[in-house]
């Protein structure tokens, strides 16, 4: 049986169905990146106009984060240092067609390292 499979280009086909499988989950990831970067910039963009338009301080960010962990407690990145960058991800990119073409093509870590090192919005076109 092993020798009709290999005459059958069973090797080719298996190594064909792993390339689509890999594909795939890169493919799924990068869609999941760019979710999870547009909630992020939408998040940041509504902590930068809610506290200014509701007159609240400077500590609703603390507050935001312990009432989103407590809601979410199996998502990570809703420390209040987090928040912080979604913030300065929305101060930094205002046009969503930015984000969605550029932004969310980059996994968030190198968007924070992007936010911390480059300060210029031509610099970091």
């Amino acid at each position: 049986m092993d020798n009709d499979l290999s005459k059958s280009g069973y090797e080719e086909f298996l190594k064909e169905l792993k390339e689509r499988i890999r594909n795939a989950q890169v493919r799924a990831a990068l869609a999941v990146n760019r979710e999870l970067i547009l909630l992020y910039w939408q998040i940041g963009k509504e902590i930068l106009y809610q506290p200014q338009q509701q007159g609240w301080g400077a500590k609703v960010i603390n507050r935001l984060a312990t009432d989103l962990r407590k809601a979410f407690p199996d998502i990570k990145g809703f420390s209040a240092r987090n928040l912080l960058y979604m913030r300065a991800l929305a101060e930094a990119y205002p046009d969503e067609q930015i984000v969605q073409q550029v932004v969310a093509l980059i996994p968030w870590g190198h968007n924070v390292r992007i936010l911390d090192t480059v300060k210029t919005a031509k610099e970091r076109m």
